[in-house]
């Protein structure tokens, strides 16, 4: 049968759509701007007046209106977060919903062999002449779950999802019901840049020399961070997920990936999360090469790219450099996501840094970041033995190499100086030395 046929006996509404959906499956949702909002909008709708029970949900970042994790939803669904967000905290810490820890590379594996799902919501880009669509903004984990026997992939087909490159494509014939929609992809917010972002974006670019191979981050301090390159020399690209910062420097030339060993040429990327600029930048670019996240996370892919520098960020650091940065005590805040993929990535790279970035405070000013224990209950991220450098507004310390007296005070200088006192006298108890200034 012609694509063109198929496409058609596979077109439904989104509310005949979701009546795949069955009491007790695992269901999937497209990570992040790949979420097929009103599709779950409906899935929840129908679940709800049809009494279906048990539904289990999985996802990372959630940029929809996440109903199923609401007060009252418990016997129709139970989320299982791999990445808690804005709308799914208090679900997952309130014990109405759970969270599984997961590096983010193996999220595919768990999706084979742990989790398996029996339906995936997504969101593609229209067909091609040949009857591909684009998984577009969200390759991830969203393509993997879709080639899992067995599972039923609905997909909204939208006019403004961008066609992305690389292994980034699936078929007519593999989908099995199709869902048409012209909203708007979900966009992030441009964040807020300060003097602290900012300063700390000036260090961190200290570290960043030409031909260097970036891993960026969400939010204030990769933009930051992107701001002090404008004068840097043929940088590459190899990152879970790039946001419109990396297109202005691609814009003036500074990011043309020429200097890269591997890949060359390609901004390598497992997911988009910007706005609409960058989505019409990465629409059918050759310079984009969407690929799943069990490849471009993979530490030891990420470790085939020299000079790979890792810039992620963190919620608290101990005395001894160990890195909490997706809780808040037994609160699940976030999740590892890539940090670890990275910093163990780029431990594997020839001429491989990684940092760990952050303002020295918190809460206006009333917390330190660095602090001498880490908040009881709280995870250990990124261990001391991975830790390379860490920025903050203050300046930039170096873990690995040094031993932990002079960690805790390389941390102890750029630690806010209304918390300076508190941490030497940690120091002092611990190393039975009275702290001096370096």
């Amino acid at each position: 049968m012609d694509w063109k046929e198929l496409y058609i006996s596979k077109l439904k509404t989104m509310e005949e759509a979701v009546k795949i959906i069955k009491s007790g499956d695992r269901v999937v949702i497209g990570h992040a701007a790949g979420e097929p909002v009103k599709l779950v909008d409906a899935m929840v709708d129908y679940a709800v007046k049809a009494g279906l029970k048990d539904i289990e949900i999985n996802q990372q970042v959630d940029m929809g209106h996440s109903l199923y994790a609401q007060p009252g939803m418990e016997k129709h669904f139970r989320e299982n977060s791999l990445f808690v967000g804005v709308r799914t905290r208090e679900c997952v810490n309130s014990g109405r919903g759970d969270f599984t820890p997961c590096f983010f590379y193996q999220i595919p594996d768990l999706f084979r062999y742990s989790l398996k799902p029996n339906v995936l919501l997504a969101t593609l880009s229209l067909p091609d002449e040949h009857g591909y669509c684009s998984f577009g903004v969200s390759c991830d984990y969203t393509k993997p779950a879709a080639e899992i026997d067995g599972v039923k992939v609905i997909a909204v087909l939208n006019t403004n999802m961008p066609r992305t490159l690389g292994d980034s494509f699936i078929h007519i014939s593999n989908i099995d019901v199709i869902v048409e929609d012209d909203t708007s992809v979900p966009e992030l917010p441009i964040p807020e840049i300060g003097d602290v972002e900012m300063a700390i974006g000036e260090h961190i670019a200290f570290l960043v020399k030409d031909g260097d191979c970036l891993q960026l981050g969400i939010g204030a301090i990769p933009d930051a961070v992107l701001k002090f390159l404008g004068n840097k020399k043929d940088l590459g690209i190899h990152s879970e997920m790039i946001s419109d910062g990396v297109v202005d420097l691609y814009e003036k030339g500074v990011i043309n990936c020429r200097a890269k060993n591997f890949n060359r040429d390609k901004m390598v990327v497992s997911f988009l999360m910007g706005s609409r600029r960058l989505y019409d930048f990465a629409d059918d670019n050759p310079c984009i090469y969407m690929a799943p996240v069990d490849y471009v996370n993979n530490p030891v892919v990420i470790g085939r790219n020299d000079n790979l520098v890792s810039i992620n960020s963190s919620v608290e650091v101990n005395l001894m450099g160990e890195a909490c940065s997706e809780a808040m005590g037994l609160k699940q805040f976030s999740g590892v996501g890539g940090q670890v993929d990275f910093i163990r990535g780029a431990s594997f790279s020839k001429g491989g840094r990684s940092i760990l970035a952050f303002p020295s405070t918190a809460r206006k000013g009333t917390v330190s970041k660095i602090v001498p224990f880490l908040t009881q209950g709280a995870t250990v991220t990124t261990c001391r033995n991975d830790v390379d450098y860490i920025v903050t507004e203050y300046g930039i310390a170096r873990m690995k190499g040094h031993t932990l007296r002079d960690r805790a005070r390389q941390l102890i200088r750029i630690a806010a100086p209304e918390f300076k006192d508190v941490l030497a006298e940690e120091f002092e108890k611990r190393f039975a030395e009275k702290y001096r200034k370096v």
